[in-house]
């Protein structure tokens, strides 16, 4: 069996806090979606989905089954309450219980993690430009109940600026609420725009309060060895970005 691959957050963490994110090796599945494919949503067999999903709980040594969210680029919350599973389709999701594992599944999307300093209430958010500009970080920084001055942040692998090209409707989608965001788009010689999902974020954050950010850098479309790009292959596969707190540790 292939070592399943994942990138863990390069950041200081609260103590009993795991946080990394999926590349996409280790796993079976075949075309497009080769191999470590986490997501039943795309166009691969259920059984290569369901092996996969064995496997990241078996390297990692999970203690429970993500939470695997219907993922709609909305900006729905589900606020975990340490025993059911999430029904309704949503974005993001929060937990203040030990030993549940949130997931966000993406390909260029963002994955935003954010926690308490104190490492006991955790958040998860997936922020495509559509659920970033609707205010999905907002919502979930508001089910996570922690002041913003005491929340930490981390930002995973995303389509990077010079691969995200965008109309002008998805600028003044952002420049309606914030002028000031006009920094992170940059016009092309085809009188489109490079959008910078990341920086995008990371000022919405600090225009939260929210100042201790870091973002791991990693682009998806630049590197089809390591990650799933929608944008780069429609037919493509999805990470997981993961989140927990073990029990045994707190």
């Amino acid at each position: 069996m292939s070592a399943i691959g994942w990138l863990p957050a390069h950041r200081v963490l609260p103590a009993a806090v795991r946080l990394g994110t999926t590349t996409r090796h280790g796993g079976v599945s075949r075309g497009g979606c080769e191999a470590l494919n986490l997501a039943t949503s795309v166009s691969d067999a259920p059984e290569a989905v369901a092996e996969n999903r064995n496997r990241l709980r078996a390297a990692l040594n999970l203690p429970s089954e993500p939470l695997w969210l219907k993922q709609v680029h909305g900006i729905r919350v589900h606020v975990d309450d340490g025993r059911s599973l999430p029904t309704e389709p949503c974005d993001a999701a929060v937990t203040a219980h030990p030993d549940r594992v949130l997931a966000i599944l993406t390909a260029d999307c963002l994955p935003v993690a954010l926690m308490h300093r104190d490492g006991l209430r955790l958040g998860l958010a997936h922020a495509g430009w559509r659920g970033l500009a609707a205010g999905v970080i907002e919502a979930t920084l508001t089910a996570l109940e922690s002041p913003a001055s005491e929340v930490i942040a981390w930002l995973g692998p995303a389509i990077g600026s010079s691969a995200f090209e965008v109309g002008d409707d998805v600028r003044a989608a952002f420049l309606d609420q914030a002028p000031e965001d006009c920094l992170f788009f940059a016009a092309n010689a085809r009188g489109r725009w490079q959008a910078d999902l990341a920086a995008l974020a990371r000022a919405r954050l600090g225009r939260l309060g929210v100042t201790d950010v870091v973002d791991c850098g990693e682009c998806t479309h630049s590197q089809p060895d390591r990650f799933y790009s929608h944008r780069r292959d429609p037919q493509s596969g999805r990470q997981a970005t993961l989140l927990w707190r073990h029990r045994q540790s707190r």
